[in-house]
């Protein structure tokens, strides 16, 4: 007689029957990406770019929250709606009236937790299945959004940037037999690659004949883990060895007062660069002026920062506690260290400094952009392959006799 399916089997069977098997169109609510900043904004754009390049795509519509700078070039198949962007009723309007000129949706991708409600309205309207985004720290524990986090059973899949965050949500969201998917950031390699250092930024920030040290991210005061203060609590040690060593801090946030009060504090502010915010045409420069790149967090999710600073051929140091891990390939492409342990990162600074810049480390083509479309049309392909009389095939290849 046939063998019955599994629950997993079935959870797939559920989930690619809701998947239109030839051809998609996408939803994407999502917190920001063409015209964003940061991080979780590169990535998003990266994955709206590699949807719409996948073949079985017919349209991917985007509707971000946030739009803070010119969106640049759009990707054919794209259409990206931002007339939401007044706040959560003008999201939710531009949501009803994208569904409202034509409701065919076989898949949503809910780009953070916290639009994951309005992802489920739609979801009941277009029966579509939800592929729900995990970017980091913000679900590696239950969300202040109560609703959110009792409509996660509601989701189909997941797609997470790195192994630590899904492990992290699956700790407390407890779902069995999900679908789930890696996708890691990508770096441009063609844009970030070693250069001579920038004349120009040299003198603007002083750096002339500096040992440089460079973290860039968010300064955001109830953000602490990406690493400042422990790299500030280190520069009195480090200035006493390396007289003429400079920390630049790239970033902008409310957190900045509070670290140029701790480095006053610490005698250290003429060793200290706050550079504020830079365009991201500016960035790869930016990374050339140092001489490694120190980020000792304790809350990324994954680290884009390191694939740049690396393609730079800058050395990096990095947290072995959390995503950044993944980024540079559990050591391979760079030094990890306890971030909880100031002597540890002590040795690490010292051991990069003594690497020399402008080497690309071998293997950091595993996060290139063409890889990473690779992944994300496998997991379109994951999505589409298999249709009922498929499933069915399955089965009647996995009969076992009584």
């Amino acid at each position: 007689m046939l063998k019955p399916l599994s629950k997993a089997e079935s959870q797939v069977t559920c989930f690619l029957n809701r998947v239109n098997i030839e051809m998609m169109r996408i939803l994407v609510l999502t917190p920001d990406a063409f015209g964003g900043r940061g991080g979780i904004a590169k990535f998003n754009r990266d994955f709206l770019q590699a949807l719409c390049s996948y073949p079985y795509v017919t349209e991917v519509v985007a509707i971000p929250r946030r739009v803070v700078d010119p969106l640049g070039s759009l990707p054919q198949k794209l259409t990206y709606v931002t007339s939401g962007l007044n706040g959560k009723l003008s999201y939710g309007i531009a949501i009803l009236q994208t569904f409202n000129r034509n409701s065919k949706f076989d898949l949503i991708v809910c780009g953070h937790m916290n639009l994951l409600p309005l992802a489920y309205l739609v979801s009941i309207c277009t029966h579509a299945p939800i592929l729900l985004v995990l970017h980091g720290i913000e679900v590696w524990q239950p969300s202040p959004n109560v609703l959110a986090n009792n409509l996660v059973d509601k989701i189909n899949g997941i797609i997470s940037v790195s192994e630590l965050t899904k492990k992290r949500f699956l700790n407390w969201a407890k779902l069995d037999n999900i679908q789930e998917y890696i996708l890691p950031n990508t770096v441009n390699l063609e844009h970030f690659q070693p250069d001579a250092k920038n004349t120009e930024l040299l003198l603007r920030y002083q750096l002339q004949d500096k040992t440089v040290l460079m973290t860039l991210g968010r300064l955001d005061s109830s953000e602490r883990y990406k690493g400042f203060d422990q790299v500030l609590d280190l520069l009195p040690i480090l200035a006493q060895e390396i007289p003429n060593v400079a920390y630049m801090i790239v970033g902008e946030g409310g957190g900045r007062q509070r670290l140029e009060t701790k480095a006053k504090s610490l005698g250290v502010e003429k060793h200290v660069v706050f550079t504020g915010f830079i365009p991201e045409v500016e960035k790869a420069d930016h990374y050339r002026l140092a001489d490694a790149y120190v980020m000792p967090s304790k809350g990324e999710g994954f680290g884009i920062v390191f694939l740049e600073a690396m393609a730079c051929g800058i050395p990096v140091v990095a947290s072995k506690v959390d995503g950044s891990r993944e980024a540079v390939r559990n050591g391979s492409l760079g030094i990890l260290v306890n971030p909880d342990d100031l002597e540890d990162i002590l040795a690490g600074i010292r051991l990069a400094l003594k690497r020399p810049i402008g080497v690309v480390p071998e293997g950091l083509e595993y996060f290139s952009e063409r890889n990473f479309e690779k992944r994300c049309h496998h997991i379109c392909d994951q999505i589409l392959q298999l249709s009922r009389k498929e499933i069915e095939q399955y089965r009647s290849v996995n009969t076992i006799e009584k």
